[in-house]
């Protein structure tokens, strides 16, 4: 079946740049060989160590694993989601309201709210620069995963004035 492509807010699904579908990020140039695998894209040597180390698997050796092990793919993005690293908060004490800005944090716009979030996750691809697509897009498919659960989607959705963490 392929990947079904659902939300945004730029018309037909079939103009959306992503949207949480694929295992692998499709520009692979960019950042030889840890660009993004699974769930939340693990990018970087860095990541992919700390990860490995998390889940006890040699994942700078055996990038691979993060989109070809289904179980290795979703615990690295469930390690991403819940640990706190460097400056950032994790994704998951936000997603909760457990965190609160610091003064550089609050100086800097990052604020709660899903904004912050993809911030976390790709602030400096995204965040800082002002409206771009990728941002609308994201923001767009998760308006529209709130709308299929029922859930709010929060304030401070966006993250176009928020100056990255490794800023």
């Amino acid at each position: 079946m392929p990947c079904q492509r659902v939300g945004g807010t730029r018309g037909a699904a079939d103009q959306f740049q992503s949207g949480y579908c694929f295992k692998e990020e499709i520009n692979k140039a960019t950042s030889p060989p840890y660009y993004g695998r699974g769930p939340i894209q693990l990018t970087g040597q860095s990541n992919y160590d700390l990860a490995g180390r998390a889940i006890g698997k040699d994942l700078v050796s055996n990038p691979d694993l993060v989109s070809t092990d289904a179980v290795v793919s979703f615990r690295t993005a469930m390690w991403f989601w819940m640990t706190a690293q460097g400056n950032k908060p994790s994704s998951h004490d936000v997603a909760l309201g457990r965190w609160t800005p610091t003064a550089a944090d609050t100086a800097a716009g990052r604020v709660p709210g899903y904004g912050v979030i993809t911030n976390i996750i790709n602030g400096g691809l995204e965040c800082g620069m002002g409206r771009n697509d990728a941002n609308v897009d994201r923001i767009g498919y998760y308006m529209r995963y709130c709308g299929m659960l029922g859930t709010a989607t929060g304030g401070n959705l966006e993250c176009y004035t928020q100056r990255n963490f490794a800023s």
